[in-house]
């Protein structure tokens, strides 16, 4: 983000989010989000000289990122950031997939992930949107070991990513359809209570509706963009 204050604000109007600073950072000034002092997310705040889009990284597990970074390397995706350590927290590296899609692979040490999930607030789901599944789905088996299904059968090109026979992550296909602004992206998806209300709250506070609400694969989703126009997506589940 470019303003981390202002930001902070948006995400605990609409989330109801707390923040703390762990301390210094490498890659710029940075806070966790808490819900009931609980971490469930991070934001950080890009150098002035650094004119990027803001967006939300997706995180992948692992068990050693530094393997990692050179998978990524040999395997037709590019390492932009790391390996590097982010004091006792863990190890990070910020890379893009064969197709363009940025993403960030995380080796846990004191912080391992989200402390809590499953309640409104946060993050439920990742989904990469791309050209087509099997230009990439084989670079993720190959890092991280995924095992596949095709859970939709109204959408040939969508497959859910397994570990151990649990659904973590999806990648859709969505060929000429894809944004042209944004490419190939990972879409985080936050939990709300009230997809309707919430879309209506993110507006209020500056944000913008890309997509209203509507019924989706697993509950009420809704696409948002924040002030600095960081996109994701509101989900109600049907759980």
């Amino acid at each position: 983000m470019h303003d981390l204050e202002a930001i902070q604000d948006f995400y605990s109007g609409l989330f109801g989010w707390s923040y703390y600073s762990p301390g210094p950072r490498q890659l710029g000034p940075y806070v966790r989000a808490t819900i009931d002092g609980r971490d469930v997310a991070g934001i950080g705040e890009l150098l002035p000289d650094r004119r990027l889009s803001t967006t939300w990284t997706t995180y992948l597990a692992s068990d050693d990122a530094d393997a990692t970074a050179e998978w990524i390397r040999c395997s037709g995706g590019t390492v932009g950031v790391g390996p590097l350590t982010a004091e006792d927290a863990g190890r990070l590296v910020l890379a893009s997939d064969p197709a363009g899609a940025p993403f960030g692979v995380w080796q846990g040490q004191e912080l391992v992930g989200p402390a809590l999930v499953g309640v409104p607030g946060t993050p439920v789901w990742h989904e990469l949107i791309t050209y087509e599944t099997t230009a990439v789905v084989k670079f993720y088996q190959a890092l991280f070991g995924y095992e596949t299904v095709s859970a939709d059968p109204l959408d040939t090109d969508y497959l859910t990513l397994l570990v151990d026979g649990r659904p973590v992550a999806a990648i859709h296909g969505v060929g000429a359809a894809l944004p042209r602004r944004r490419g190939p992206h990972w879409m985080t998806y936050f939990e709300v209570a009230d997809t309707d209300a919430a879309a209506r709250r993110a507006d209020e506070l500056g944000g913008r509706v890309l997509l209203p609400p509507q019924e989706g694969r697993t509950g009420r989703v809704a696409t948002v963009a924040d002030p600095e126009g960081a996109v994701f997506t509101l989900l109600r589940t049907t759980r």
